[in-house]
């Protein structure tokens, strides 16, 4: 636990503290710009346990905080966003809420209006943006042409009140509009119902208006783990494994072989395996301390969102 905060510390709180929640209050508790002065919770144990191990108060009701925090994540189930999120803004309470950041895309349109009009910070959680390997080499990327990604991992209960879109592709999703940088154009996607009562594995071609083409797949129902993007422009290649923390860009060189071919010249960028929820709650922090934009705004959070839902609807036709 940290030493006591300062007087300018941020008042903050946790609203929800299952797998992803736990995470979110042990970073705002070794945070020295960071109080955490609660967690909220609908099951007794749960918020218990969390609050005695970071010295706070627990909560079952995220009312009875309105007013008297700075900040808060939440990290509920993706149903209750809107409304939680809601009641902070009007609150004056700058939010991070988890992805999907809505279940509609009228609904998140509302959280923007009402944090623009409060001047507050709405920081959607795509925890990938964070991610060292991405981070590394996204210098590298200005014209992608086309962009190949994986998104694979074993069932699990958890997260299967969506579909593998929602669940795992929006992640990919937010990360290609971010980096094409060009309206969506037209959507061709095919999935299936494998265990869950939701679609568990999909594929989407996404073609953009500038030309380029995303072919993106998402699977819960897969033996193994697996995330990766690759990214081809003129020029240049590059990889990322966002689960080995480990990037590669290949870029044809000036000097050509005996062949009469260019040289290919590539580049490793390993990276020590990072902490992305530590690093997507100090910038969380760092644009509310700041007055700037976060790195995935509710706008940024919303086309992912819109996205997401076209393609389900798709699959769903």
């Amino acid at each position: 636990m940290k030493n006591n905060p300062g007087a300018s510390a941020l008042k903050t709180a946790v609203i929800g503290t299952g797998y992803l929640g736990k995470f979110h209050a042990q970073k705002y508790a070794r945070l020295a710009a960071c109080d955490l002065v609660a967690v909220v919770d609908n099951h007794a144990e749960t918020r218990a346990a969390i609050a005695a191990e970071h010295g706070t108060e627990a909560l079952a009701d995220h009312r009875a905080l309105a007013g008297q925090v700075d900040a808060v994540s939440i990290a509920t189930p993706t149903q209750t966003h809107f409304e939680v999120a809601r009641d902070f803004l009007e609150a004056g309470t700058h939010v991070l809420v988890e992805k999907p950041m809505t279940v509609t895309a009228e609904q998140a349109q509302t959280l923007i209006e009402i944090a623009d009009a409060n001047s507050l910070i709405l920081q959607v959680g795509h925890l990938e943006r964070f991610n060292p390997a991405l981070r590394a080499v996204e210098h590298h990327l200005n014209t992608p042409l086309f962009i190949e990604s994986h998104r694979l991992a074993p069932y699990t209960p958890r997260g299967t009140d969506v579909n593998v879109v929602l669940d795992l592709m929006i992640h990919d999703i937010d990360i290609i509009l971010s980096m094409v940088g060009s309206d969506l154009d037209h959507i061709d996607a095919s999935g299936a119902v494998v265990i869950s009562s939701e679609i568990d594995i999909a594929n989407a071609r996404l073609r953009f208006a500038n030309g380029c083409v995303a072919n993106v797949t998402a699977s819960r129902v897969s033996d193994k783990s697996e995330r990766r993007m690759r990214f081809f422009q003129k020029d240049t290649y590059v990889a990322v494994d966002f689960q080995g923390n480990a990037a590669k860009v290949c870029q044809k060189g000036e000097q050509l072989n005996e062949h009469g071919v260019p040289d290919i010249v590539c580049e490793d960028f390993p990276q020590e395996k990072g902490d992305a929820i530590l690093a997507e709650i100090e910038a969380f922090c760092a644009a509310i301390q700041n007055g700037t934009q976060p790195l995935v705004s509710g706008r940024d959070g919303k086309r992912a969102l819109e996205t997401a839902i076209d393609i389900s609807a798709q699959l769903s036709a």
